[in-house]
């Protein structure tokens, strides 16, 4: 990076806000698990949008190429650097929550707030945001929007979109744009939250966000169900998706993924030794919340299906425990070198697809770990593969996305495209598509400065 641009960085965020040092800034380089990453020619931290115009623009004036990070929890590279040449914007400065907007239900809050610190903002006045994810620590609002990110209650809340009603944002030559006013009924042209929401970042910067809220439902109520077959649990959650139980999450885990999380978390497996062939079961975990009696409705709802007489019921603090099974997950297979793939597939097509997808990839690679859970009722399925051989790698990738897509599903679920499947976006998208999207990526950036490589090669 030349001196001139690093000058003209530290004028406008403050020396101490532009960190150069390699042992530093390789951290802000390496993609979220894992151990390789590239140490960017810069990190900068503007604490408003502001501060982080004036960086695009200083960035916009030397061609430099800028890659706006949140918390850094993406599976697919998309908000780390690709070379050493490129300057990281990070976002955990702009971190400030603004007054809860009570009549509109809705608030306003900068880009690096993290999800659970909007949570416990949020919890004393009996709001949240109707969306959850297991990174809720280290998961900003900027970066969630960015990649419309999902969670456990997508399927009945929806995904980030759904919940961004408002934004402030900074295009790529550093120009201020402000729709943070919040009214629903808003005609007045094009709709910016509806533009930038799943545009990972080749956009613009956005930097605050006013979301919209719900009254928290303080009675919570979860089962861990052993079923016979993913199919009879997914036939179990759609049949208790519409009933008073409220039913909130229907997360699944299949058999081998249990005994990792079971094994590296120290975790006494859920049954016990009642049934020890539930072990081997795929598991489903439901969660039901409501104003009052979210546990008799649960229990209720499960009497009727014979299928869940072993399910394990909770509820309050010790419903969160049964959740470990499930968001224990990702700390297991940190612990392990894994090829990750973030797929959604049709309901109607679940089980036949996921059986697919792991049968593809065992040809593909030979005696390799599958382990496989994800959120039952939007289809979205986490594929990790453990012991893939380094020159398999590709093979198994290619192996599962056609089996995604042959099965009528999406080769990016709620992390996106990112640097990481780039090649495939034409498989999933038409010509059309990919030139419309282009044509607005050239509008906003012509010079192709924000997040290069991601979306589009």
């Amino acid at each position: 990076m030349s001196e001139s641009l690093n000058r003209e960085l530290a004028e406008a965020v403050g020396a101490e806000h532009v960190l150069v040092d390699p042992e530093v800034t390789i951290g802000y380089g390496t993609p979220w698990a894992a151990v390789d990453g590239v140490a960017p020619a810069a990190v900068v931290r503007p604490g408003n949008a502001a501060e982080a115009a004036a960086v695009l623009r200083a960035c916009a004036g030397h061609g430099a190429r800028v890659v706006l990070q949140g918390g850094n929890t993406g599976m697919v590279r998309g908000g780390v650097p690709a070379s050493s040449a490129e300057v990281v914007l990070s976002t955990a400065r702009m971190g400030a929550i603004e007054d809860v907007d009570r009549e509109s239900l809705q608030v306003v809050a900068g880009a690096g707030t993290t999800l659970e610190a909007l949570q416990a903002r949020l919890e004393p006045e009996g709001l949240e945001l109707a969306l959850d994810l297991g990174a809720r620590s280290q998961a900003t609002l900027g970066g969630m929007a960015a990649t419309n990110a999902g969670g456990a209650r997508a399927f009945r809340h929806g995904t980030m979109r759904r919940h961004v009603v408002g934004v402030e944002a900074v295009l790529a030559d550093g120009t201020v744009i402000e729709r943070l006013g919040g009214v629903l009924k808003d005609s007045t042209g094009y709709d910016w939250p509806s533009v930038l929401v799943g545009s990972e970042g080749t956009l613009a910067l956005i930097t605050r966000l006013r979301l919209r809220l719900r009254r928290i439902e303080r009675s919570r109520a979860a089962a861990l169900v052993p079923v016979d077959s993913l199919a009879q649990g997914l036939a179990l959650a759609v049949a208790l998706r519409d009933r008073p139980a409220g039913l909130e999450a229907a997360e699944f885990v299949l058999p081998g993924t249990l005994r990792l999380v079971c094994d590296e978390l120290d975790l006494r497996p859920p049954f016990g030794d009642r049934e020890p062939a539930d072990r081997e079961r795929p598991l489903v975990l439901l969660e039901a919340r409501a104003a009052q009696g979210a546990y008799d409705l649960l229990a209720e709802a499960l009497a009727e299906h014979p299928e869940a007489e072993r399910a394990v019921l909770a509820e309050g603090a010790e419903a969160l425990g049964l959740w470990r099974y499930r968001e224990g997950t990702g700390e297991a297979l940190a612990r392990h070198r894994v090829v990750k793939l973030d797929v959604a597939l049709p309901l109607a097509r679940l089980a036949e697809g996921v059986a697919a997808t792991e049968r593809a990839a065992l040809d593909a690679a030979g005696p390799i770990h599958p382990y496989l859970f994800g959120h039952l009722l939007d289809g979205n399925v986490h594929i990790n593969l453990g012991d893939v051989p380094d020159d398999r790698r590709a093979a198994v990738e290619r192996a599962v996305l056609e089996t995604v897509l042959a099965h009528g599903g999406s080769i990016g679920a709620e992390h996106g495209i990112g640097r990481a499947k780039v090649a495939w976006l034409a498989a999933d998208r038409s010509p059309a598509d990919i030139a419309a999207m282009r044509s607005l990526k050239q509008a906003l950036d012509p010079q192709a400065l924000l997040n290069p490589g991601v979306l589009f090669d």
